[in-house]
């Protein structure tokens, strides 16, 4: 699906190497970040060299990684699940820095990988001041919308999720077949390479139980009684499956001193058809028709605003322990947006709404509902459409750069 947001992001890509040695592609597996890689590669024109680093004939060709880089030192090297090969980053340090001497300072490097935490320790530790972070999501409603004069097709990347093959299988039970052949995959291969053991069962039920608490506090305390397991056990499981770009972990908001406020983060399934396909929802009317549906809406508009954040911004959620309540808080030098999220065409937000609004002196006040337009509530707060915030968070970001 080649759109303005592939072409948006080729820029991207393109004004990152242009800045920095390397530049670091972030994503789930399946995602799309290979395609994405090996597209732009061949569309910027440059000469590159693709490495699969869960090749072993791949990983062998860096038996001697200075001297494999130095062979093709005028190419794009575009290494794969570089994560797999930790040893790599001193090395790439000593050659980025070697070229810096040398005046070749931009573009040499894209690091593709599907883990966060390694990935940015090894980073953070070894390439700082050297290296772009990028993360690429999966399909978003912008990309999506009107593709092929598709009129449902929020309904249907709500239902299916963004991964470019769950939402362009050709019918709702090869969707759900992918989508449960990846959460197998990722249970039985993946996670195993990412630590100790762990018991793909019992993982699964974590998984399936994150799901149907889908935007809920976390407690810990009911999960490990739930697993039989302590809650040492579960913040290891928990870390795994943020680091794998799977869950989101969303802080409470915090600077109020004066307020009775929670202090445990709130937890989603970042991806809506993974949701679905841990709780067996195969359709429409299903999803419907299920309690999870509401905080299954809430997540699906949460990490489209996420994905067009700005970079410094700093996202929470806001609660107090008499109601007031802000599903996001998004906070940008004195910016300070208040967003509540509902899946009705006549949002009413409640006095919580307002009071939280109050309490965090926001300086925006916006709901986000499923309708097309935007118009005025009470009190200086706006309704409008999920693609009409999307806009104005991107023009908080360009605001804020210069």
């Amino acid at each position: 699906m080649v759109n303005n947001i592939q072409r948006d992001l080729f820029g991207l890509l393109h004004k990152r190497l242009a800045q920095y040695p390397a530049v670091v592609l972030l994503g789930a597996r399946q995602v799309g970040k290979t395609t994405l890689a090996r597209a732009f590669a061949a569309k910027s024109g440059r000469k590159a060299v693709y490495l699969d680093l869960e090749l072993p004939s791949d990983r062998a060709k860096l038996s001697d990684p200075e001297l494999y880089f130095a062979r093709h030192h005028d190419r794009l090297m575009v290494l794969d699940e570089v994560h797999r090969v930790p040893r790599l980053f001193e090395t790439l340090r000593g050659i980025v820095d070697q070229r810096r001497h040398q005046h070749k300072r931009t573009g040499h490097f894209l690091l593709l990988g599907s883990a966060s935490l390694d990935l940015l320790q090894q980073t953070s530790e070894t390439l700082a001041g050297r290296v772009a972070l990028l993360e690429l999501n999966p399909f978003s409603v912008a990309e999506v919308a009107g593709r092929d004069g598709e009129p449902d097709a929020l309904d249907r990347l709500w239902l299916r999720g963004g991964f470019p093959d769950s939402y362009l299988a050709p019918s709702e039970t090869s969707s759900m077949s992918w989508r449960m052949d990846f959460i197998r995959t990722y249970l039985e291969r993946d996670v195993p390479m990412f630590g100790p053991r762990v018991p793909a069962e019992l993982l699964r039920r974590f998984w399936q139980m994150l799901a149907n608490n889908q935007g809920q506090m976390l407690n810990a305390a009911r999960l490990a009684a739930s697993l039989g397991v302590g809650g040492h056990t579960i913040a290891r499981y928990l870390d795994l499956l943020v680091d794998l770009l799977l869950v989101r972990r969303l802080p409470p908001w915090s600077a109020n001193a004066g307020k009775r406020l929670v202090k445990t983060p709130k937890v989603y399934v970042r991806d809506a058809g993974l949701v679905h396909a841990l709780l067996g929802i195969d359709s429409m009317d299903a999803l419907l028709g299920h309690p999870v549906a509401g905080s299954s809406w809430e997540g699906l508009m949460l990490e489209h605003v996420m994905a067009v954040m700005p970079a410094a911004a700093r996202a929470t959620f806001y609660r107090t322990s008499n109601g007031a309540e802000l599903d996001l808080v998004v906070e940008l030098g004195r910016e300070r947006w208040a967003i509540e999220v509902k899946r009705s065409l006549n949002p009413t937000p409640t006095a919580g709404f307002f009071n939280a609004c109050d309490d965090v002196q926001a300086t925006r006040r916006i709901v986000v509902y499923p309708g097309s337009e935007t118009f005025p509530l009470r009190a200086g707060a706006e309704a409008m459409p999920l693609t009409a915030l999307l806009r104005r968070l991107d023009r908080m970001g360009r605001s804020a750069q210069l």
